[in-house]
């Protein structure tokens, strides 16, 4: 991999979780491969429809993710940040993404605790 795919892998993850918080499903879709899948403790292997319909709350419930951590290597990333809840309370999360090309094939989330 090149530094330069790096780069781009990183700007990804950081947009998707910024138009997360902003609620734009859009500029998330357009991230997503076709074949996505998304897998938590709540959620098995999620097709991308399922994903948007489940992952998805209106109004988006954080106030913001501070990423504190963010590595890459080969086609996947992992990504360890603080969710900001809208009433006030937060928690950690790890996440992983595997990458196809230049676009989000699966994430993978692993519940934290309450911080």
């Amino acid at each position: 991999m090149t530094e330069e795919n790096d780069t781009a892998r990183v700007r990804t993850v950081r947009a998707l979780y910024a138009a997360y918080i902003e609620g734009h499903k859009d500029i998330v879709a357009a991230m997503l491969t076709e074949d996505f899948t998304f897998s938590s403790p709540r959620d098995d292997h999620i097709d991308r429809d399922s994903y948007f319909e489940r992952c998805w709350p209106k109004p988006p419930p954080f106030a913001r993710l501070e990423i504190e951590y963010l590595g890459l290597a080969d086609d996947e990333a992992v990504v360890r940040y603080r969710a900001i809840k809208r009433d006030g309370g937060a928690f950690r999360n790890m996440e992983t993404f595997r990458f196809k090309g230049d676009k989000v094939a699966a994430v993978d989330v692993y519940f934290g605790r309450d911080v």
